[in-house]
């Protein structure tokens, strides 16, 4: 396993929608023993395969977050059937869209499809952090990023901000 670079805000890339996992091959696990390995030396709660520079619908996500013990979840081609609710995510931050983080308005409840590893089907239905979480991986892989999900000022006075730093490179 080794630790992938995370792409950041604003690398064109991560407005890409990513290309569903058909053939769950020896490539695709790597893959996502890779990212796991990433995520957790980043430390995250959770990295879709956009950020890490792979086009396919993978997100990776630990349960526990803070936990010594580890809850790897893989989630394989997501998507969210339904959602319920509204909560305010305090202090979201993203590993892609690094120094920022900002309370982002999100479902509280969501009921999730895809598939594991192996190809076996799943659905169910997460609240609170985990459906946060998942919403914005999920997000990632449909090419949106959680700064779309907060004010127009931050959001500019970020962009300001990151154009600022990457003119002093």
């Amino acid at each position: 396993m080794s630790v992938l670079e995370i792409l950041t805000y604003p690398d064109k890339f991560l407005r890409e929608p990513t290309k569903p996992v058909e053939d769950i091959d020896s490539r695709i696990q790597k893959i996502i023993d890779d990212m796991a390995e990433t995520m957790y030396d980043a430390p995250g709660a959770g990295l879709a395969a956009i950020q890490a520079g792979y086009d396919n619908s993978i997100i990776v996500y630990d349960g526990l977050p803070g936990e010594v013990k580890q809850s790897l979840q893989v989630l394989l081609n997501p998507k969210i059937i339904e959602t319920e609710g509204e909560i305010i995510s305090e202090n979201e931050g993203c590993l892609s869209v690094p120094d920022l983080r900002a309370d982002v308005k999100r479902p509280a409840l969501v009921l999730v499809e895809g598939f594991d590893r192996e190809g076996k089907p799943l659905r169910f239905e997460v609240e609170g952090h985990l459906a946060v979480v998942l919403q914005h991986e999920i997000d990632h892989l449909n090419g949106i990023l959680f700064i779309e999900h907060i004010s127009a000022l931050k959001r500019e006075l970020y962009k300001r901000s990151i154009k600022k730093k990457l003119k002093r490179k």
